[in-house]
């Protein structure tokens, strides 16, 4: 997948300014379900309740970011595209569950033919819908649908913009050249239109929250896009994530030390759908970040996937118990 990722023209140059730095992983560690390398008992997480159910559309996309956790490239199918009838099947799982919001994720969920179907389905059974976009040439090309779709359903349907940083160096770093300007407009389209909307982006390393808050507050106004930089639900700063680099690992004492719980977790309340090329149908990964590790794969349906997840990832670590973050609202 690396290879498919870096022969795009539209790659990144050099290393991206949001790099994990860190030593590499041993290789001991994240390798039992059970045990940490130290001889710990691993934290697990249960399922409390399906709060979101998302649906990766596919990886291919129109960019080649420098540390795409997925590898999303325009050449990559790792995950294929997703059909309307096959997260037909499993909303009519989720409805069943009390599940309240659908989450669109991939590569880029604009490049999916059945994808404006999917949203459509999704918003008029009554499910919240957040979708992850670049808001680059994918997205603009359904503006007449999307426009339809706020007028009949309004805030139940919310735009998460992908926008690295609040300078166009630091975003261009990570998403390529000419990946500013357009992605940037396609934000200011929805904010002009009335759209409910949100950002994600990035801390550089040595940036803080407060910092690149006040960044991104300076930008919105310049460019009139209708966010509060200081609202954690509208603009998400992640915790970057590299699976190659040394972390600690997550054990039962854990919670208490760092006065967590494992209730405060995205997998324990959210499941993802995947359709892994190769495989005849989709299956349920155990969260957003990792779709292709066969121990995360959690089933066929929404009950098969409803089991414990043992945080036996880096990404476990890095991202949603050390970098307290979620995917969802």
């Amino acid at each position: 997948m690396t290879e498919a990722r870096t022969k795009s023209r539209n790659a990144p140059q050099g290393p991206s300014p949001f790099c994990v730095e860190a030593e590499a992983l041993p290789a001991e560690k994240f390798s039992d379900p059970d045990w940490t390398a130290q001889g710990e008992r691993r934290a697990s997480v249960p399922l409390t309740r399906l709060e979101t159910l998302w649906f990766n559309t596919g990886t291919l996309c129109n960019l080649a970011c420098a540390t795409c956790y997925i590898e999303s490239s325009p050449t990559n199918d790792a995950l294929v595209y997703i059909s309307a009838d096959d997260v037909a099947r499993f909303l009519d799982e989720a409805e069943t569950l009390g599940t309240e919001e659908i989450g669109f994720t991939g590569g880029e969920p604009f490049m999916n033919p059945d994808f404006l179907a999917m949203l459509e389905d999704s918003l008029e059974r009554g499910f919240e819908a957040l979708v992850l976009s670049n808001a680059m040439k994918p997205m603009r090309r359904h503006e007449a649908a999307l426009l339809d779709l706020r007028e009949r359903f309004g805030d139940r349907l919310t735009i998460r913009v992908s926008l690295d940083h609040h300078t166009k160096e630091g975003h261009e770093g990570e998403r390529g050249p000419r990946s500013w300007e357009p992605g940037l407009n396609g934000l200011k389209w929805l904010s002009d239109n009335g759209f409910s909307i949100a950002v994600a982006g990035r801390l550089l390393p040595g940036e803080g929250m407060e910092e690149a808050r006040e960044g991104y507050a300076r930008l919105f106004a310049a460019e009139t896009v209708r966010i509060d930089a200081h609202d954690p639900m509208r603009l998400v700063l992640f915790p970057e994530m590299d699976e190659s680099k040394d972390i600690a690992e997550i054990t039962t004492e854990c919670w208490d030390i760092l006065g967590k719980s494992a209730a405060e977790i995205m997998c324990a309340t959210s499941r993802m759908v995947v359709h892994r090329k190769g495989e005849d149908a989709p299956r349920v990964a155990a969260c957003t970040l990792i779709p292709y590790d066969q121990g995360f794969n959690m089933g066929a349906t929404l009950e098969e996937a409803s089991g414990e997840i043992a945080l036996n990832h880096p990404h476990c670590a890095r991202f949603c118990v050390l970098g307290g973050a979620s995917c969802s609202r």
